[in-house]
């Protein structure tokens, strides 16, 4: 019975360390600016497939490269039908950031990213093929936040996605 306590401390240890790490985020795009997206995009509706779009398209030139918005771990790299070339590394507070269209990737599963890292290049893969070349770039919490629940269309799934340019610091005025 002693083990299983000792299992249960650690257990929430590691739960509330996720928590309480501080989380700086950049724009994921080498010397991306503020004004490289629509800032509208973040749940514009209708969004293809999809139904609303659940993150922010950062336009770049072709294969300029993508940086680790976070330090985390990577949790996915490879190939998605709409994402193209993807990858989702698992950083503070529990957040997974996504990354797709990428023309290239340079991490694998198990990688500890730091931020400010190369993980790939800018590209046109999945359905952005024959699009201007961007970052896909969305921030999904593994934690729910109940009270960003919304009334707009797939309203509930704010709780988990989270508006990502609301933390790029430098962005907000």
């Amino acid at each position: 019975m002693e083990w299983k306590k000792r299992l249960a401390l650690g257990v929430g240890i590691v739960l509330a360390a996720g928590l309480l790490l501080p989380a700086t985020t950049m724009i994921p795009v080498q010397n991306a600016q503020c004004n490289d997206w629509n800032h509208e995009t973040f749940w514009y509706e209708p969004w293809g497939s999809s139904g609303t779009h659940k993150g922010i398209d950062i336009f770049a030139k072709q294969d300029t490269p993508v940086i680790a918005a976070s330090s985390g771990v990577v949790l996915y790299a490879g190939q998605l039908p709409k994402g193209g070339n993807v990858a989702a590394v698992l950083g503070p507070k529990w957040r997974v950031h996504y990354y797709a269209h990428m023309a290239s990737g340079a991490v694998s599963v198990g990688d500890w990213v730091s931020a400010g890292e190369v993980m790939g290049t800018v590209g046109q893969t999945g359905n952005a093929k024959g699009k201007p070349a961007h970052l896909h770039y969305s921030v999904l919490s593994v934690v729910p936040y109940p009270w960003l629940i919304t009334t707009q269309t797939q309203g509930w799934k704010k709780m988990f996605y989270l508006d990502p340019a609301k933390a790029f610091e430098r962005c907000q005025s």
